[in-house]
């Protein structure tokens, strides 16, 4: 393959990619520039926090286990739900924006593994407490939710570029976007959490693994296994 035929194909999926709907951050963007240092060390130290559990928090709670006041805490948002979003938020966009760059200048195929194993990082460190409160916010659940469904649309932009390259079948690129980008936010639950004998991003990455290699695998006569879903689609109606 040449080089501009590869550059045009990086320029087609990066343009596709860019118009797919962000999830609306919840620290506005001009305010999380203005941040301090030592504002973003307490963000930083708080998403440390909540790894044992922030269901049941206060903010005097919070101010007390980092050692700052309230005032501290309340500049950095006007309530205590919206303190929690916000650094649950914050690390979702932290590893989303990585994520992304992971894949400048990969081809389709090879980005779809390189997005979605980026993005399981921000279950790598999941911890039951953490699982269980997630499902006990429904606002927190929300924002997970919002990020998950933007993940899905960015892999099915990638596996549409696949199918369009010839690299994996012509499937049902929305269906399998929605297994394989929800892998790591599934496994993140806490009654799925708990039955796992690996974290939820190494188990997420293995699954996500075999489903890939469902997609490129191809049989003794050289066809994509996928084809012979389509073969046994048609002859039923014949």
């Amino acid at each position: 393959m040449s080089t501009d035929t590869i550059t045009a194909r990086a320029s087609t999926l990066a343009g596709r990619i860019r118009d797919v709907p962000t999830p609306t951050p919840v620290l506005d963007r001009e305010l999380e520039r203005s941040l301090t240092d030592r504002q973003r060390h307490v963000l930083d130290q708080l998403g440390r926090l909540f790894d044992s559990g922030f269901a049941d928090l206060t903010m005097a709670d919070m101010a007390s286990s980092l050692n700052c006041s309230l005032r501290t805490l309340y500049e950095l948002a006007p309530s205590r739900e919206q303190l929690v979003l916000t650094v649950i938020d914050r690390n979702l966009w932290r590893v989303g924006r990585s994520a992304m760059g992971a894949i400048d200048d990969v081809a389709p195929l090879d980005a779809i593994r390189t997005y979605l194993e980026a993005a399981n990082v921000a279950v790598a460190g999941t911890t039951a407490p953490f699982a269980r409160d997630m499902e006990a916010v429904p606002a927190a659940q929300k924002l997970s939710d919002d990020h998950s469904d933007y993940l899905v649309a960015v892999t099915r932009c990638l596996l549409d570029m696949a199918v369009e390259c010839g690299d994996i079948p012509d499937v049902d690129t929305a269906a399998v976007a929605r297994v394989m980008a929800s892998l790591g936010r599934d496994f993140a639950l806490a009654q799925v959490f708990a039955t796992l004998r690996s974290s939820p991003k190494e188990a997420a990455d293995a699954v996500l693994g075999v489903i890939m290699r469902g997609l490129t695998t191809s049989d003794d006569d050289g066809r994509v296994i996928g084809d012979e879903v389509d073969d046994d689609r048609n002859g039923a109606h014949r």
